[in-house]
């Protein structure tokens, strides 16, 4: 094919896709050539533009490292992770919403016995977390995976901290035969994104803040279960509204309440969908 334009290049790249085998592949390519050029088109993109979009998703690579996930940032800012929560978790009602993963998970976080203080240093008011998991049918879900993690009283997460080298705030729990789980860390707060790399210069120049309400993330296995990840909001922030990544859910606010020595407790009860035959 030569002397391809403005109006022919579309059905000349789709051309090259033709052969796919995968036929997933091949729809989700044509749809995102279609999308591309269509919306190259409509801005009327320059290349001058265009260069600058290629050098801010290579920003975007050079500063995604073990600690930091910048194109996953990118796609929270954008909507784009929550969209694709909502899609692919419609829930029956009752059942916990979903919502974002965020770029702070760590695999293998330490593991610990119901009752125990998963803070181990990181800074903050003491605070303790209890309720249950069930199924949908009101049923009791004995031995669920549960695995916490959050931020310290500074809005960071241990892997944050370059002279942090063990697991602060973070955790993983089983259950009891009740479905009940109970363990202590520290007080949610408000965070702000990192917003020092290119993720920040696209929310600064779109007049946006990169503020997260306070909240604990949660991920809940269970054999017959679909695989629950969540977050619990506390319900005085004021950031719930105005969520840098468009995390929040109504159904996910809770309440914090202050103990008489100055501790938090918060409760919340976890209700999953049955896995699909």
């Amino acid at each position: 094919m030569r002397n391809l334009d403005r109006n022919t290049i579309t059905e000349a790249v789709l051309a090259r896709h033709a052969a796919a085998a995968d036929p997933r592949f091949k729809h989700i390519m044509t749809s995102l050539v279609n999308h591309l050029h269509a919306f190259a088109r409509e801005v009327e993109l320059t290349e001058e533009e265009w260069f600058k979009g290629i050098e801010f998703l290579t920003r975007c690579g050079h500063i995604t490292d073990d600690r930091r996930q910048e194109f996953i940032l990118l796609s929270d800012v954008l909507g784009l992770s929550m969209l694709t929560v909502a899609m692919n978790n419609d829930k029956p009602a009752g059942c916990t919403e979903a919502t974002v993963f965020g770029p702070f998970h760590v695999e293998g976080a330490p593991h610990y016995e119901l009752g125990a203080d998963i803070a181990n240093g990181a800074r903050g008011i003491p605070c303790l977390v209890r309720g249950t998991v069930r199924g949908a049918a009101g049923e009791a879900v004995p031995g669920a995976h549960i695995d916490v993690w959050q931020s310290d009283e500074e809005g960071l997460y241990d892997v944050q901290h370059a002279e942090i080298d063990h697991a602060q705030a973070r955790g993983t729990f089983n259950a009891d035969a009740k479905g009940g789980y109970h363990f202590r860390s520290i007080l949610a707060v408000p965070y702000a994104i990192p917003h020092d790399g290119p993720v920040g210069d696209l929310l600064k120049a779109a007049g946006r803040h990169p503020w997260r309400p306070a909240h604990l993330h949660f991920m809940i296995k269970a054999e017959g279960y679909e695989t629950l990840i969540t977050h619990v909001f506390r319900s005085d922030d004021a950031y719930l509204d105005s969520d840098a990544v468009f995390g929040v859910r109504q159904s996910l606010v809770a309440d914090w309440k202050p103990q008489p020595d100055g501790s938090y407790l918060v409760e919340y009860d976890f209700v999953l969908n049955p896995s699909r035959p």
